[in-house]
């Protein structure tokens, strides 16, 4: 061997090996965006929910169970949007670090909604919503209409889809960054910068949403379960009332009696469906109406995941609503 070689061989060897980057598992593909976007450059979280699955109802595969036994950190919505999961969580994970996002402090919550039809919420400023640093003003016994929790199934009294929000989205990125910090100080200033850039991409998706669904206000629109409420709250858009309530549990008789009945005298032009649930529902509500219908996925079936999907997510939103309108 030759010395040039020879050296390099040695200086290789005696060279420390470079530490492994923290094993994180997300729970859904916007929060694992997010926990990539944070990531990016020194490695990759799993995602447990693959893209087409419901979180609401969702069985752990092998290869999640592996993740989770080997994970250091965990990030997830909350109990509240997949309580099938604290189980797992607990058994496979005792030893992980949980990140609930819906209870990061500063992070904007919602009540469950449990009507067919929903009442017309506005705010001082309806493209800030009020903020909760925790959910000490919800009683998860009941929801916010007085009814008990078997209206709102597993979800109780919160609505657990904010990251539909946008804002919340960015005040996740630093709270996603501050674990990793900590788990990984060697790499604690790229994930502060990564969080930085992170969420100025957010800030361009909003801006670019905020353009395209201005021209939308008064859509009368039903959407397939009531998935959507943080996003109709941060951009002023209120939807007129959702096929399946929050947990996506299939809806009653009563209920789409009386969706049929009331989006008829609401005069609603728009319906949107969701890749993962039965379009036979939409025909059912709307039998014998012209209704303009389009594609909404809470989740971002059909994005490819990885840091980009978020910002990506959000403008989905408001172009399946100008679609829907513009049909």
């Amino acid at each position: 061997m030759s010395r040039p070689l020879l050296a390099l061989t040695l200086a290789a060897l005696a060279a420390p090996a470079a530490a492994e980057p923290p094993r994180v598992v997300a729970d859904i593909a916007p929060v694992h965006s997010l926990v990539a976007r944070v990531m990016q450059g020194v490695g990759e979280p799993a995602l447990l929910v693959p893209p087409g699955a419901s979180p609401h109802f969702h069985a752990l595969r092998p290869s999640d169970a592996q993740a989770l036994q080997s994970a250091q950190i965990v990030v997830t919505v909350g109990p509240e949007l997949a309580p099938w999961l604290d189980r797992p969580l607990a058994t496979l994970a005792g030893t992980a670090a949980r990140i609930d996002l819906l209870h990061s402090p500063g992070t904007t919550v919602l009540p469950t909604r449990s009507s067919a039809l929903f009442e017309a919420h506005s705010h001082d400023d309806p493209a800030a919503p009020d903020d909760h640093d925790d959910h000490s003003d919800h009683d998860h016994d009941h929801d916010h209409d007085g009814h008990d929790d078997a209206d709102s199934h597993d979800h109780g009294a919160t609505d657990p889809h904010a990251w539909l929000d946008p804002e919340n989205g960015k005040l996740w990125l630093d709270t996603i960054a501050a674990a990793l910090a900590e788990a990984d100080p060697d790499n604690a200033a790229l994930y502060r910068a990564n969080a930085t850039e992170g969420a100025a991409e957010i800030d361009a998706a909003t801006a670019d949403t905020r353009a395209e669904v201005a021209p939308l206000d008064g859509l009368r629109y039903v959407v397939f379960h009531d998935a959507y409420q943080y996003f109709e709250n941060r951009f002023a858009l209120p939807a007129t009332g959702a096929i399946a309530i929050s947990d996506a549990s299939a809806p009653g008789p009563a209920r789409i009696a009386e969706l049929r009945e009331r989006t008829a005298e609401m005069g609603v032009t728009c319906a949107l469906t969701e890749p993962q649930f039965d379009p036979d529902l939409i025909a059912t509500v709307f039998q014998g109406r012209e209704v303009a219908t389009a594609v909404l996925d809470p989740i971002g079936a059909q994005i490819p995941p990885g840091p980009q999907m978020y910002p990506a997510l959000i403008r989905s939103i408001g172009a399946a609503l100008a679609g829907c309108a513009a049909d």
